[in-house]
């Protein structure tokens, strides 16, 4: 057994190899798949959580970003950068402490100077929360 599924992480999940100051807050983040089928997730402790002791909707819509932007970009080879222009959020449920939250592209549509993806934030089979969001293409130098 690797020593990722040796933590209790769903199976095939790796360590995602990108980092930013923002991630390595967070996370660690693990991806499973490439392209517009990559899957991000996140295994959900007290550092997400609001006042309440839920977790916090701003880790929702972070994974969300995350997730979408990373499956669209790394979609054509080679990677193509994108700025997140609009993201929206519709929360369904709620996740806990211990939770593995995960993100899945379920629609993607690129143009030339926009990208467009839909996604399902979810903990097992519960839907956690929807999420859109448009993607400004840079021009190319």
């Amino acid at each position: 057994m690797n020593a990722v599924a040796d933590l209790g992480y769903p199976e095939g999940f790796q360590p995602l190899q990108r980092r930013n100051p923002l991630l390595d807050l967070l996370g660690p983040f693990l991806v499973r798949g490439e392209g517009e089928s990559l899957e991000l997730g996140l295994l959900l402790d007290e550092r997400h959580t609001n006042s309440r002791g839920g977790v916090h909707g701003g880790i929702l819509a972070t994974l969300a970003d995350i997730g979408m932007g990373y499956a669209m970009a790394f979609s054509s080879q080679p990677p193509q950068p994108l700025v997140t222009a609009s993201l929206t959020l519709d929360y369904v449920s709620s996740a806990q402490v211990g939770d593995w939250l995960c993100i899945r592209l379920l629609h993607s549509r690129r143009g030339r100077q926009m990208a467009f993806a839909n996604a399902l934030l979810s903990v097992g089979d519960k839907v956690v929360a929807q999420a859109s969001a448009v993607f400004a293409v840079p021009a190319q130098r």
